[in-house]
């Protein structure tokens, strides 16, 4: 068990240098589509990188977790723990 918990934090941490990625790579995409139309301000271009780069770390952040939870056996723990639970009532 100890294994898998091990494979999925070190898959977790290989994921979030992914997502970081992502988001940089979004948060340049946004600035140069934002540049076609006009000119960027400082404030412009603050609230993209925010709003981009955060969105981006949130959305994908949040499905790693699951994944990782998945994965390193948290949510059989949960599943067990509740089957137990229901077995003791019949």
């Amino acid at each position: 068990m100890t294994t898998d918990r091990a494979k999925a934090w070190s898959e977790f941490r290989r994921m979030l240098v992914w997502i970081a990625l992502a988001g940089v790579l979004m948060v340049a995409g946004a600035l140069w589509y934002l540049s076609l139309y006009d000119a960027l301000y400082p404030s412009a271009i603050l609230a993209a990188i925010g709003g981009v780069f955060l969105s981006t770390l949130l959305g994908c952040g949040l499905f790693a977790a699951a994944f990782f939870s998945d994965k390193s056996g948290h949510d059989a723990n949960v599943t067990s723990a509740t089957r137990h639970d229901d077995e003791a009532d019949t």
